[in-house]
């Protein structure tokens, strides 16, 4: 898996791993905070780049019913080339000890294009609300062109994963990727954040394990320490195959789910947060201003069809309806950040002479806008239901959303498929 830079430079995933010695899979225990808490006994996070059991049940074998219809996976990386790596960090119970645990943290890695991971593609952004970050954001906005992988991690660590991906691309590549692109959520109900656990080297893994196929859901890399509307969110995909008057494409979704409000919860429709009022986060220290609990969301829209910056940008718009529909209202305290991306062909971007690009014409646009809605959606919803009971720090617990519960409700509705 290598290509030429415009330096003549190769290109290697596995190159990127052998800037800082990193093993993927490995237990790492890097200078600054894990070390000190590996010197003292206290628990040392271990990287997990794979789920550690069995797939969860998701949104469709619960009966939920979904508009469109998805790809073979279900997943973003049903779009050609896109590949998704986790790195999980979980260590550590009892009081919090800022700097030592317990640890209940993450990083995601999704690869636009997997064979190529610095070449170019073009990109939109989209802000429903700014009380987040995602580095990087403004670049897509003036030029239109994302290179590199999207990096999906906890507040406290944007600054770590930024800096690392940006020495692997100059140390590996002499490429100045400039302003890699970070995004985050906040954990803080359950991790210790302020001890910043996540390290350069884990962005190397997160890289490594990046890969095609199915993409583990839930308590995983990104959403490892989230909540969403009051019960344990995380990490959920799904994707659409969009049919238009000019042919068929792929279309998937990637979310970090850590936001909203428990009564304004609708799956299919039915006020499933109404409904199952109880289940409500246990928290023995309050770990911000009461009334403030309301975070936020990434969304990575991906797709192969040949579309221009502008058109991305309002692909990206419409996440925010599927967020609607689950529940998100773009709440005062809440980041909710979406980015979307094409793998079709950009043209060469180094040289001086014009460049030919594809595109579809903005008529034949409303299925896919249609699609990124139905798939956001899906998306989220997945993330609640396979997301797992988690306790973090001073024995905070949020509830995994119940099964058997959630079918209750809908089958009240008459929303069961």
């Amino acid at each position: 898996m290598t290509q030429p830079d415009a330096r003549g430079a190769t290109i290697s995933r596995r190159a990127l791993i052998r800037s800082t010695g990193a093993t993927a899979g490995a237990a790492l225990v890097g200078p600054g905070p894990l070390a000190a808490s590996a010197a003292s006994g206290a628990a040392t996070p271990i990287p997990t780049t794979s789920p550690t059991s069995a797939p969860r049940v998701r949104a469709r074998d619960l009966g939920i019913p979904f508009n469109g219809d998805p790809g073979p996976l279900n997943a973003i990386t049903d779009v050609p080339g896109v590949a998704v790596g986790h790195v999980t960090l979980i260590a550590g119970d009892g009081a919090l000890a800022v700097g030592k645990g317990p640890v209940r943290t993450e990083l995601t890695a999704v690869l636009p294009r997997s064979a190529d991971p610095l070449t170019p593609v073009f990109a939109g952004f989209h802000r429903l609300n700014g009380n987040g970050e995602l580095t990087g954001a403004h670049w897509i906005e003036e030029s239109g062109l994302l290179s590199g992988p999207v990096m999906l991690t906890t507040t406290y660590s944007v600054g770590t994963v930024r800096d690392a991906l940006a020495a692997f691309a100059y140390a590996n590549f002499q490429v100045d990727l400039g302003l890699p692109i970070v995004g985050e959520t906040l954990d803080d109900l359950l991790n210790d954040v302020h001890g910043q656990h996540v390290r350069p080297e884990h962005v190397a893994q997160a890289l490594e394990a990046a890969a095609g196929g199915p993409v583990p859901e839930g308590n995983v890399g990104g959403g490892t320490g989230m909540v969403c509307h009051g019960f344990k969110g995380g990490i959920g995909t799904a994707s659409r195959i969009v049919d238009y008057p000019g042919g068929q494409h792929t279309l998937g979704v990637l979310v970090q789910a850590n936001y909203g409000f428990r009564e304004s919860l609708k799956v299919a429709g039915a006020p499933v947060g109404q409904e199952i009022a109880d289940l409500q986060p246990v928290i023995n220290q309050q770990a911000r201003v009461p009334g403030h609990r309301q975070s936020s969301i990434i969304v990575v829209v991906a797709t192969d069809a040949p579309l221009l910056p502008h058109q991305l940008k309002r692909l990206a718009q419409r996440a925010g309806l599927g967020l609607a529909v689950v529940g998100g209202r773009g709440e005062d305290g809440s980041g909710d950040l979406f980015l979307a991306f094409s793998t079709a062909p950009v043209g060469a971007q180094d040289g001086p002479s014009a460049v030919a690009v594809g595109m579809l014409p903005n008529w034949v646009l409303t299925p896919f806008f249609h699609q990124t809605a139905s798939a956001t959606e899906e998306a989220i919803i997945n993330a609640l239901v396979t997301a797992e009971t988690m306790t973090g720090i001073n024995g905070n617990t949020v509830y995994a959303l119940p099964h058997d519960r959630l079918q209750a409700v809908l089958r009240t509705y008459h929303r069961l498929r």
